[in-house]
């Protein structure tokens, strides 16, 4: 099985800096194939606050793959989300706000879910979609990952509108063989089957860093993976220490992911 480790909404700028150190020790404990950044590594979208987010990211031993959030776009900032919306993200983490990756048992592909014309609501086109299918149809037996910060499915506890184009992209992704969903943008930890399509593993991460928390401690996922099965354990901060405190796993079968122990 490979490793994957999934970290979101550091949120740099309304962050605890007493647990940047502890999340850099745990990630390198655990060695991971591949760390996934979900998006909102900052608050304000301020050239400060990237170069904090660069130099957390430059401290990790391991491939990273990275998508925005909406927080990364200037709010308080209008012509320059208007008219350059990217442009301190990309002097940041580069130019592709859509990256990929694989290894001989792993394809990632990113996808950038954020409207700059609505900042809190996400928008996914066709074309954005299309694009991540592409990338993973020759995947062969490798695990099939789609990134993006904007959940595609929401809990009825969310009051928070749905990203523009989930249903669809929901279809799209179940019918061109993607495995896992991974993504984040509320703050909380869910795992599990989509509803509308059980095929798709669900798997979305709380904030890592952030102060802004919603009912549950800093926290990050860690992935387990194969086709089929895979092992999720989400770790929380205690006392500024991370520490394993959900575990999970599901197998495939001819429906569907199935959460092992139901």
């Amino acid at each position: 099985m490979s490793r994957i480790l999934h970290l979101s909404d550091l949120h740099f700028g309304r962050d605890d800096p007493e647990l940047a150190e502890p999340l850099l020790e745990t990630v390198h404990s655990l060695a991971p194939e591949l760390v996934v950044i979900s998006g909102d590594f900052t608050q304000r979208a301020r050239v400060a606050q990237f170069a904090r987010a660069r130099a957390f990211v430059d401290r990790i031993p391991r491939p990273v793959l990275a998508v925005p959030g909406n927080h990364d776009t200037p709010l308080d900032n209008v012509p320059v989300r208007a008219l350059n919306p990217w442009g301190r993200y990309r002097t940041a983490f580069g130019e592709d706000l859509e990256p990929t990756w694989s290894d001989q048992a792993v394809a990632v592909a990113g996808l950038n879910t954020v409207n700059r014309f609505s900042w809190q609501r996400g928008r996914l086109s066709q074309r954005r979609v299309a694009r991540a299918c592409r990338a993973l149809e020759n995947a062969g037996e490798r695990v099939r990952i789609a990134v993006m910060h904007h959940p595609l499915q929401h809990g009825p506890e969310v009051k928070k509108r749905l990203m523009r184009g989930a249903r669809e992209a929901l279809r799209a992704f179940d019918a061109c063989g993607v495995d896992i969903i991974l993504s984040g943008h509320l703050h909380r930890t869910v795992v599990g089957p989509v509803q509308a399509a059980p095929g798709l593993l669900f798997v979305q991460a709380g904030t890592g860093l952030s102060l802004r928390q919603r009912g549950e401690p800093n926290t990050f996922n860690v992935l387990d993976v194969s086709r089929k099965r895979v092992e999720i354990s989400t770790w929380a901060a205690t006392d500024h220490h991370f520490r394993p405190v959900e575990g999970m796993s599901f197998r495939r079968d001819e429906k569907g992911w199935v959460k092992e122990g139901d």
